[in-house]
């Protein structure tokens, strides 16, 4: 197979075939473009009850340097494959520094994929993101990943194809296949765990110990507050630089990233659903959780907001339609990680969650498989595992030795 310009265009030469297949890589730059990039899915999606559309405001944010603070150093692109004058397949392709440079060789990201199934068409996005991150100096590329916190769009789904929380990705069954062909593999497995927070079952022994910890002398705990934001995001920061710099893709935050998403997420989150953990009187803990929004999005369709569909979320959040929640971030300072603290957190949950009787089930979402003591943590509170994703790096040296990510130790 060979690929060749043509009029402008690209097209792929299937010599087994004997014939020419026109595939055309569109660059996604004004608003025609723009459009057919959100499409795209609805058309791949069209029966699938899954799938639920993510609003498009959310989606263009992450390409505006203006609203994601991850692109100030750094650049993206996106492209849209067409065969015989359908859209078919998209991609994005991004560089950033806090991530490029993370790694032993500098490492892109793509994401933001769709296609149908069709090898070719996605080797031909897979092509052009490659091209186009090699004329930024990368070695590889990790996929599919999102341009910014890991806890959104990353990774592609290979087991649970169920609805899936706010902000985990969803794909049909087949999109691994058609990394797994071009050449990608496996750098870590995502997994996710889900808790029926009314069930009788919950391990009564977990509790009890988290009761205990809970009350012991020198430890407070405090919810989130947006009056006092600047001192929590300082608290998050600080906990963060000591419990996440062992990660292989740690990379600084800038506090003013933390600040522009809580403001944008305002209307969304739940300050009771934040907890900070302090000991005497020093930060050591920290954990977020947020309401299942896609409960939400999925009954506005048009993925589109504007004064009537705004309306409508905010009518269904009153009317308490939410019924699950999703923990997105939990990170304990290295010294108290043995401590018990994170049953603590759970409990104090608990006691929150049994205020809000509408919200019955939690995902703990996502951990990596090279985080061991969270994933017993996970399992030690009662959560089964339901869902596993994903992230998948392409060395550009084929001879170049793979490796893993590697696991955290004590």
């Amino acid at each position: 197979m060979s690929l060749f310009l043509f009029s402008g265009g690209m097209y792929y030469f299937r010599t087994d075939l004997y014939k020419l297949i026109p595939m055309q890589i569109i660059q996604v730059d004004d608003k025609k473009s723009v459009n057919a990039f959100h499409e795209l899915p609805y058309t791949i999606y069209k029966n699938d009850p899954n799938w639920v559309p993510p609003l498009r405001i959310m989606v263009e944010n992450t390409f505006n340097p203006g609203k994601n603070n991850s692109l100030k150093h750094g650049d993206a692109q996106r492209w849209l494959v067409e065969k015989d004058g359908h859209v078919v397949g998209r991609i994005s392709a991004f560089v950033t520094d806090t991530y490029a440079y993370s790694f032993e060789q500098p490492t892109g990201g793509i994401g933001f994929f769709e296609c149908i199934d069709d090898q070719d068409a996605a080797n031909l996005l897979f092509d052009t993101a490659i091209s186009w991150l090699k004329s930024k100096n990368m070695e590889a590329v990790d996929g599919p990943i999102n341009i910014g916190e890991n806890f959104f769009n990353w990774g592609v789904l290979v087991d649970g194809f169920m609805q899936q929380t706010f902000g985990m990705q969803y794909n049909l069954p087949y999109y691994a296949k058609l990394f797994n062909a071009y050449g990608f593999q496996t750098y870590y497995e995502q997994y996710s765990y889900h808790l029926n927070i009314t069930s009788p079952d919950l391990p009564e022994r977990f509790w009890k110990i988290a009761a205990w910890m809970a009350k012991k002398p020198g430890y407070t705990y405090a919810q989130f507050r947006f009056a006092q934001k600047e001192k929590f995001i300082a608290d998050f920061i600080a906990i963060y630089e000591q419990a996440w710099v062992k990660h292989d893709n740690y990379k600084r935050i800038d506090p003013e990233d933390i600040n522009k998403m809580l403001e944008e997420s305002k209307m969304m989150l739940e300050e009771d659903f934040i907890w900070f953990v302090y000991h005497d009187g020093k930060p050591i803990a920290f954990f977020m959780m947020v309401p299942d929004l896609n409960q939400l999005f999925k009954r506005i369709r048009s993925g589109k907001v504007n004064l009537y569909n705004l309306m409508k979320m905010l009518w269904l959040r009153r009317r308490k339609v939410i019924t699950g929640c999703r923990v997105l971030v939990m990170g304990v300072i290295p010294k108290f990680q043995k401590s018990g603290i994170e049953s603590a957190i759970f409990y104090q949950l608990r006691q929150v969650l049994v205020k809000k009787p509408w919200y019955t089930d939690m995902e703990m979402s996502w951990v990596g498989d090279f985080n061991p003591k969270m994933i017993a943590i996970f399992k030690a509170v009662g959560g089964e595992h339901e869902k596993t994703h994903k992230t998948l790096r392409y060395l550009f040296d084929r001879n170049k030795e793979f490796k893993r990510a590697p696991i955290i130790e004590d």
